[in-house]
């Protein structure tokens, strides 16, 4: 069976896709059996709205399936939390899985949990959880026949039933030899680029599919040091995941009607201006089109703070012949690479008699100008150790010891983000068991060649207990002198620092115990405790300073090929360009 409009598949695939994640936003606070004479239990049926199969096979990793599918019981689980989710007591249910329509062109591998017939299975479960991380899943593989041919097309449809329960309609567009839209890499960095300059974005694609697209929709998108300054009245504007600077991206979408043929390439009429902030350092820069209609892409905006453009118009123009381009399925680049940061560790001079305990304030800051986003490492922590001072032992800390409770050397771990004039404090409270005067504790950074630390002169810091003044403390930009805390006298240590310049937002922690406090306005403050991780070694807890700015698959990840699942999305995140 062929479609008789190329545009009509996606097109429903898109607004099933909204309308899915309407239901899955729904549901109960709390899980409990629906009773006699209560309305039924509602279970949202999750997985892909559509799956395109290219004549050549290569349409992913061979064997890999393409559809995942999923359940989110009603009820709200914290996928963070330390404890599973209650079941929900059920008298069991069933889920189809129903390919029949695929017969004809596509083999549809379904899954062996199963009991199948042909191309349908039945999923007989009886475990249900509210939310969707502890529920059964399944896996469909799609692959051709010899038969197949460009505008063969087909619905999987998926559905379930329970007592007690009501199960949304899940289905998923197939469609053969559909139009397949590459993008045009993204050119490096002019020479002498700075933080601050302007990078003139050539955007484009080429139709690599067996069919034309009926429209398409672009969309570009940056991270927190990034920003568009132009406008244009066929795009629209939003901003995603304010509340985590990790995922925060600014995005635009914009529509182009017409008919773009297979074997084509196409390019803007003009490059995509992307502002980058005095305090950008490794911040992404995204782009991908989509074979979505024009008059369908008000679906993809519904529920998102999309504010419409003005001024010019952006037009897609047919590359000239002969013109040669790399393409690739997806594109992006991390402006700006030259930019540094200072960050600057500071101990403090504390005294006390023995037997007291005294509160020393290791702070750790960041004098910018650029932020540390570690956008590539996913938020990796930045580690450095601290040595105690001879005579004094640890009776509190927001650091972990390296080597079992007696340690004389602890590791902290401050979040990232860590903005361009965030300051954190790490207080740790020592027992003076034994008075050694001008006893010293080294506070230090890892050891190796960081390419973006700007000063690395003041990498490092010191703990003084009982000093005289005499003490040489190399690389201490500040500290302060105190006593002992509220055991046994006043005074407490502190630290010293400069805030650099631009917007403080917030930021997203991760792992460890929570520690240390921030004082430029960001939410994370630092982490002690086991890193994420679990690394040892680098300035980030365990792939190095340089997954600021490259991480091997992180493109799969952070690309915006797929507008369908991108826009779906809700922004969150602080800071602006």
């Amino acid at each position: 069976m062929r479609p008789s409009s190329l545009r009509s598949p996606w097109a429903r695939a898109a607004l099933a896709g909204v309308a899915a994640a309407g239901l899955a936003a729904g549901g109960l606070a709390g899980a409990a059996h629906a009773a006699d004479g209560q309305a039924p239990l509602p279970v949202t049926i999750t997985g892909p709205d559509k799956v395109d199969l290219a004549l050549d096979g290569a349409e992913g990793e061979p064997g890999e399936p393409q559809i995942r599918l999923g359940l989110t019981g009603p009820g709200e689980y914290d996928p963070d939390s330390d404890t599973e989710p209650e079941p929900i007591p059920n008298s069991g249910y069933q889920v189809t899985i129903d390919a029949t329509a695929l017969k004809g062109f596509a083999k549809v591998r379904l899954p062996q949990s199963c009991d199948v017939d042909g191309l349908v299975a039945v999923c007989a479960e009886s475990s249900l959880y509210p939310g969707a991380m502890y529920n059964p899943s399944w896996r469909v593989r799609l692959d051709l026949l010899d038969s197949a041919g460009a505008g063969d097309y087909g619905k999987i449809e998926v559905t379930g039933e329970g007592e007690g329960l009501e199960f949304n309609t899940h289905t998923v567009d197939v469609l053969v030899g559909g139009p397949e839209l590459l993008k045009k890499k993204l050119p490096a960095e002019p020479e002498g680029f700075r933080a601050g300059d302007t990078y003139n974005a050539p955007l484009g694609f080429r139709n690599t599919g067996s069919m034309s697209a009926d429209g398409v929709v672009l969309r570009f998108a940056g991270t927190r040091g990034l920003s568009f300054p132009d406008s244009y009245d066929n795009c629209s504007y939003a901003e995603e995941n304010k509340d985590n600077l990790i995922r925060y991206r600014k995005v635009a979408l914009c529509t182009f009607e017409g008919d773009f043929w297979p074997g084509l390439a196409y390019k803007l009429s003009e490059p995509i201006k992307v502002k980058t902030a005095d305090f950008a350092l490794g911040d992404i820069f995204s782009y991908g089109f989509d074979a979505v209609g024009a008059k369908e892409v008000g679906a993809l905006r519904a529920g998102a703070d999309y504010r419409q453009g003005s001024g010019r118009t952006l037009t897609l123009e047919p590359v000239e012949s002969g013109q040669v381009d790399d393409y690739s399925k997806y594109a992006e680049i991390d402006l700006a690479t030259q930019n540094s940061y200072d960050l600057d560790l500071t101990g403090a001079r504390v005294a006390g008699e023995q037997g007291e305990t005294v509160t020393v304030d290791v702070g750790l800051s960041n004098h910018g100008p650029a932020w540390i986003g570690s956008l590539r490492a996913g938020g990796e922590p930045l580690g450095f150790t601290v040595q105690i001072p001879e005579g004094a032992s640890v009776v509190e800390s927001p650091c972990r010891p390296l080597n079992g409770e007696s340690s004389s050397e602890y590791r902290c771990f401050a979040d990232t983000p860590f903005l361009e004039d965030d300051e954190r404090s790490f207080p740790f409270k020592l027992r003076i068991d034994k008075v050694v005067e001008g006893a010293k504790g080294k506070i230090a950074l890892p050891e190796y060649d960081d390419p973006w630390e700007g000063d690395p002169s003041n990498d490092t810091g010191w703990i003084v207990l009982n000093g005289t003044g005499d003490e040489e403390t190399p690389g201490d930009t500040g500290g302060t002198t105190g006593g002992s805390d509220s055991t046994g006298g006043t005074g407490t240590g502190g630290s010293q620092t400069t805030g650099g310049t631009g917007t403080a937002g917030g930021s997203d922690t991760t792992g460890g115990t929570t520690g240390g406090t921030s004082t430029a306005g960001t939410t994370g403050g630092t982490t002690g405790g086991q890193s994420p991780q679990g690394g040892e070694d680098g300035l980030l807890a365990s792939t190095g300073a340089t997954t600021l700015l490259v991480s091997a698959g992180a493109a799969v990840a952070l690309a915006a090929g797929g507008v369908l699942f991108v826009v779906s999305r809700r922004r969150r995140t602080g800071g602006t360009a």
